[in-house]
């Protein structure tokens, strides 16, 4: 954790709870809990990227990612690897720089690759063992901006973003 650069996040059931809503004219909608934004924010405040990689293409992402200035997004993506690899190359960092989080066996790959893994509760078995950290909050609940705040006490960053509210 106290290497991290960047926090590569997945979507559907780790920025959000994995709900998608579809009305009857086929235009979807997702929930995003606040506090994950927040957690996102916090990290780019001192000086920590992120970035998303989904197997899903949603506008709804696209806008949620501008709202939190991720400039790094990747969607529809199939093989996520491929992905990471142009993550590294275009950030110039290494693997052990680099916090994924993920929930489900598409993330495996590249969570057996970073330096801190992260795997949501619900995730498959196979997912929660290739993890280093196991989150107490639910995707979509929480779970980032635990991470967020995992990451910043261990890299001594945490008073500076507290300091901002005394």
């Amino acid at each position: 954790m106290k290497n991290v650069k960047i926090v590569i996040i997945d979507v559907d059931g780790v920025l959000t709870d994995g709900k998608i809503i579809l009305d009857s004219n086929g235009n979807e909608s997702k929930t995003f809990y606040v506090q994950d934004g927040t957690g996102i924010t916090y990290l780019h405040r001192a000086g920590i990227k992120t970035a998303i990689i989904s197997g899903r293409k949603s506008k709804v992402v696209e806008h949620r990612a501008r709202e939190l200035c991720i400039e790094d997004v990747y969607q529809d993506v199939h093989n996520k690897l491929e992905v990471y690899e142009k993550i590294l190359k275009k950030h110039k960092i290494n693997d052990n720089e680099i916090c994924y989080i993920g929930d489900d066996l598409i993330d495996l790959p590249i969570l057996r690759k970073v330096g801190f893994s992260v795997a949501v509760p619900n995730a498959p078995v196979e997912v929660k063992e290739s993890a280093s950290y196991i989150t107490n909050a639910p995707g979509g609940y929480g779970a980032i901006r635990e991470v967020a705040e995992k990451i910043l006490k261990s890299q001594g960053k945490w008073d500076m973003i507290i300091s901002r509210y005394y």
